[in-house]
């Protein structure tokens, strides 16, 4: 079959799985559109290359996946404007004015079930520094291991740890100050 006829029958397949990864992947309808044309332009460049040793859709998401690794790194290596001061005092000692560090009540696990939730979830991540959340998504979205995170995005495992512990933190002031602390 011809590269270009096999394209479109591929894009008319597995489009809708491809963007839907995508934007799984990077909450962002923009770059998963951006994301998916990159990876149609790969396939049809490598078209050659495809041995049909695994379906095309398996294919189609390893390009993807790299794709996405791509846009991570290129993400990361900006440089971002990070201020941790409003969890310190003036002498450095951590401050708790609103109670942010207090238990939550962990019982509820159906919380990744409610909207609300989840609409406030999704600020609160957006609210994280770009390279922090690149590091927040290839941990807990896609799962990778931190050496594998720590040698695509060229940061020290040290760095790499700190940055997610103060995601987590930032996370957590952001989810108690708009969801637990409205009595949610």
């Amino acid at each position: 079959m011809h590269a270009t006829k096999q394209l479109e029958e591929w894009i008319d397949l597995y489009g809708q799985k491809l963007f839907d990864r995508a934007f799984y992947l990077l909450s962002s309808r923009e770059d998963a559109e951006d994301i998916v044309q990159e990876v149609y332009v790969a396939a049809y460049s490598a078209m050659d290359n495809f041995q049909e040793k695994s379906s095309p859709i398996t294919w189609l998401m390893g390009i993807l996946q790299h794709k996405v690794t791509d846009l991570y790194r290129k993400k990361y290596k900006g440089n971002p404007h990070v201020s941790l001061d409003h969890f310190f005092d003036n002498h450095e000692f951590w401050k708790d004015p609103d109670g942010i560090l207090k238990n939550w009540d962990t019982n509820d696990t159906s919380l990744l079930d409610n909207e609300a939730f989840n609409a406030y979830l999704k600020k609160c991540l957006e609210e994280l520094p770009d390279r922090w959340l690149t590091l927040v998504k290839l941990t807990y979205l896609q799962e990778k291991k931190s050496t594998e995170i720590c040698q695509e995005t060229n940061i020290s495992t040290t760095n790499y740890w700190k940055i997610l512990q103060r995601s987590r933190l930032q996370l957590r002031e952001c989810l108690q100050f708009n969801w637990f602390g409205k009595g949610k």
